[in-house]
């Protein structure tokens, strides 16, 4: 937890191609002109484009024409195929543009043996944010944001929930003893808040898990929320947390300092006994920490309700060492070395959930730990990274990634958050805005849910690639190319392909450099990816060819989907 709360290919018409100017040959020029058109349509399709393989076409068939009706798409028209290619925004002018090696791919059809789902990634909110009412159907801004992440799951829980976080359904008061600050003061929640959440989730299709207090020590209070929220959500309702990083309860003074995993699994125990016996089919996700030594007791502990595995993790938490590979910079951010540290500790606790045959779910994450600004949030590299930090948390067997986020106002409020509030500090208008690091969320949330597969890469500089075989048969290729615009050049791509493919969209976020701060786009706008049926055709697409040659901007996050 952070210091803070923080086109397809058609056919040349016939009408362009040139005839005879003298009147006497037109009859015999009409005739071996349609000869000629019913020859071609019989040969093999070979691309227009020269860098691209020309494997033969195995069937007779055209590409399915791209729709071309989505005016926010940057486009760019082949005359000589009638195709609309995705035209990608170039670099800024002037910019000192150094070469980066090739980047080759090879897709195979072998799965990894984990699947991408929808919800996979969502958002974490402190549990006081249940009492806010921007938080409701009725407010078109969250209602947008919410839609624009595909079946999101909210997440509440964050330091708030053990400290300042009141529930009640019977008309209480504010106890005296709870406390908190201007920032972040102490609320309390009634189930009228709880349906409006509800209506905003079945507003945007999404989910909801709660965690529920912990450091006042209640398990009858705790129970009386589930089954209030199981009542309320219904099957919206994915899990509930008991207590928010209780492993750090002796050193924030919620427990003495002989508190440790044992006294936590003994209150764990009393707080599942009393939830199951009035909400038994809603099912309970922890220890919700992050400190491995806590994992295995949670797993362990034997307990009415099915179990989920969660832990918490902030990558880059040295926040006054700047020789630190975790102090938090651009450069340590989207470096190899906090890539492979990141792995390495969901591996672990994947490895607990796997022997103990539960999921994995990383709860709460963010870039860093550390209070306010620094040189990553809101930039253009917070957009990259979490794209690919959630992809590849995927990919590994993690299920479900909470980024923890702040309904507090864009200006003073924390910066790391996916999405803030208009309106001045403190007075929160409620209209709410995407920060750079929602955008690469949304690119995740917005792919096909598949099965990870298997591929080869090499080159391409600081470049991350994934696919997916999807249920429709096609594959989905993300490629996550974190070298600066402001520096680098287009890479060029060779990519093969699993099959011959007759079909090649895209979608593409991008941004100027790396340190750009609220400049990053998807499909050249502040909005979501063009939804998939209108998407355009990747360039110079090879139709037919199993193969496939392209050149990618740096700063980008692409997905290029083929069909067969």
């Amino acid at each position: 937890m952070p210091r803070t709360d923080h086109p397809a290919l058609d056919a040349e018409p016939v009408s362009r191609r040139r005839r005879p100017p003298r009147k006497i040959t037109r009859l015999l020029a009409t005739i071996a002109v349609l000869a000629a058109v019913a020859l071609v349509a019989g040969m093999p399709t070979v691309s227009s484009n020269p860098s691209a393989t020309s494997e033969p076409n195995s069937t007779s068939e055209k590409a399915e024409p791209t729709p071309r009706d989505s005016p926010k798409q940057p486009a760019e028209k082949d005359k000589s195929t009638d195709a609309t290619f995705y035209k990608q925004i170039p670099p800024p002018p002037g910019s000192p543009l150094m070469q980066v090696a090739p980047l080759t791919l090879a897709v195979t059809d072998v799965p990894v043996g984990t699947s991408l789902n929808k919800g996979t990634v969502g958002i974490s909110l402190e549990a006081t944010d249940l009492a806010d009412p921007a938080l409701g159907a009725e407010n078109a801004s969250m209602v947008k944001l919410l839609k624009g992440s595909d079946g999101t799951v909210l997440r509440f829980g964050g330091n708030s929930v053990d400290r300042r976080f009141f529930w009640t359904s019977s008309g209480e008061a504010l106890p005296k003893n709870y406390k908190g600050d201007k920032a972040h003061p102490a609320k309390v929640v009634t189930p009228a808040d709880l349906q409006r959440v509800a209506a905003l989730l079945n507003a945007t299709n999404a989910r909801i898990s709660l965690t529920v207090d912990l450091g006042h020590n209640n398990p009858r209070r705790a129970a009386d929320m589930i089954k209030n929220a199981s009542r309320i959500f219904g099957p919206r309702l994915l899990s509930f947390t008991v207590g928010n990083e209780p492993n750090g309860f002796a050193a924030t003074k919620l427990r003495p300092a002989s508190y440790g995993v044992e006294q936590y699994v003994a209150q764990l125990k009393a707080y599942a006994k009393a939830i199951h016996a009035v909400a038994p089919g809603v099912t309970i996700s922890g220890p919700g920490v992050y400190d491995q030594k806590w994992w295995k007791p949670f797993v362990d502990a034997k307990l009415p309700q099915k179990k989920v595995l969660s832990f918490h993790n902030y990558r880059l938490s040295s926040c006054k060492d700047a020789k630190s590979p975790d102090f938090p910079t651009i450069s340590n951010l989207l470096g190899r070395l906090n890539r492979q540290r990141a792995a390495i500790y969901q591996e672990s606790a994947l490895k607990v959930a796997k022997a103990a045959r539960v999921e994995t779910w990383l709860a709460e994450t963010g870039m860093s730990a550390c209070p306010g600004s620094n040189q990553t949030t809101k930039t253009h590299a917070a957009a990259l990274w979490a794209a690919d930090y959630a992809l590849n948390a995927a990919r590994l067997g993690v299920t479900r990634l909470g980024f923890h986020s702040s309904l507090s106002t864009c200006k003073g409020g924390p910066p790391m958050s996916v999405l803030c509030s208009g309106g001045t500090y403190l007075k929160p208008n409620g209209q709410m805005v995407p920060r750079a690091n929602y955008f690469g969320m949304a690119m995740v949330a917005d792919l096909a849910p598949g099965k990870f597969l298997q591929l080869g890469s090499k080159g391409g500089g600081l470049t991350n690639s994934y696919a997916l075989r999807n249920a429709d048969g096609s594959t989905t290729v993300v490629i996550v190319n974190e070298n600066d615009p402001a520096k680098y050049g287009q890479t060029e791509v060779s990519l093969k392909l699993p099959g011959r493919a007759r079909r090649g969209t895209m979608t593409q976020l991008s941004g100027p450099r790396l340190n750009a701060q609220d400049s990053t786009v998807i499909d050249g706008a502040k909005d979501s990816p063009v939804p998939a049926a209108k998407r355009l055709t990747v360039p110079g697409f090879a139709y037919g060819s199993a193969t496939q040659k392209l050149k990618l901007t740096a700063g980008t996050v692409t997905v290029l989907n083929f069909s067969y």
